[in-house]
């Protein structure tokens, strides 16, 4: 029987299980949407099917590097305690290295691959059943470098926060995990001031420009004023301008310059960022739960 794409979708809308393993099931029942559910059930889903509504905001980052590839990721859990679980440190291991080795284009391809037999998606949603808490892959990112360059790999308190950058100019992988350190702490959303928008420049020079008017500062010396300040803003999203956290008399970029390297790129995950926390009526979850 032909399994549509309207078929998947209907079977996803019903169980939240994802395109593979509901494109699977359909073939295996030949299209028998009912014995398609009760297939994924039998095969230990079911459980994963009644956590899709809940938030995964916990949960760990991590890195694996392999040469002049890396790959930098994030996984979630609903809960710290289980983020420090022996299964899930497991299942964190496992997802880095099949990310490090087949190099995805994006997470739909990523939950596809190939791990011993099963999809990603499979192996993650077996984890599921087994920790009893929803876990995601919710990103990743693979990075390549050239041979004179160096890899800083960071992760602090565990995984919480992790950070990937490369330096150019420089094998030296110690000055790159400065790097990525400084990152961690200080959070810059660019390495250098070229690299910020002329859009967001200007809408910050307005700013400013009012903020000094509404001072009473004399007109002819807002402008100088105005670029002083500016320069602050730029010390606070730029990288290179900011003071190393192990220095703070020398700024990044400077640092990094010494040791004859520049920073070409970093990426940056916060463990749950971006996403909204749900508020937890816990006598309202109990309730339900005795319910049934």
């Amino acid at each position: 029987m032909n399994i549509t794409a309207q078929m998947v979708k209907e079977l996803r809308d019903k169980t939240g299980v994802g395109i593979m393993d509901s494109k699977n099931a359909l073939v295996e029942a030949n299209g028998d949407m009912d014995k398609a559910i009760d297939l994924l059930r039998e095969k230990g889903m079911a459980k994963a099917l009644k956590k899709g509504d809940r938030i995964a905001a916990e949960g760990l980052c991590g890195i694996k590097v392999d040469g002049n590839t890396a790959v930098i990721y994030e996984v979630n859990s609903e809960t710290d305690y289980v983020a420090q679980n022996d299964k899930f440190l497991g299942l964190v291991d496992t997802i880095g290295n099949t990310l490090l080795a087949n190099k995805p284009a994006d997470l739909e391809a990523a939950l596809a691959l190939d791990v011993d037999g099963e999809t990603l998606e499979f192996v993650i949603s077996q984890a599921i059943a087994v920790i009893g808490e929803k876990i995601t892959l919710r990103r990743f990112e693979v990075v390549s470098k050239d041979d004179n360059a160096a890899f800083g790999a960071y992760l602090h308190m565990g995984g919480r926060i992790a950070v990937l950058s490369i330096v150019d100019g420089t094998t030296d992988e110690t000055v790159a995990k400065d790097v990525s350190m400084h990152v961690a702490a200080a959070n810059p959303k660019y390495i250098s001031r070229d690299q910020v928008g002329t859009e967001e420049v200007e809408h910050e020079r307005k700013i400013l420009t009012e903020q000094a008017l509404n001072e009473g500062k004399p007109a002819n010396i807002v402008e100088k004023m105005v670029e002083g300040r500016l320069g602050k803003y730029f010390e606070e999203i730029c990288l290179n301008d900011q003071s190393f956290i192990k220095d703070p008399d020398q700024k990044v970029g400077k640092y990094v310059a010494s040791k004859g390297g520049t920073v070409v790129s970093f990426v940056r995950y916060g463990v749950g960022e971006g996403i909204e926390k749900k508020e937890v009526d816990f006598a309202e979850e109990v309730m339900s739960q005795v319910r049934g």
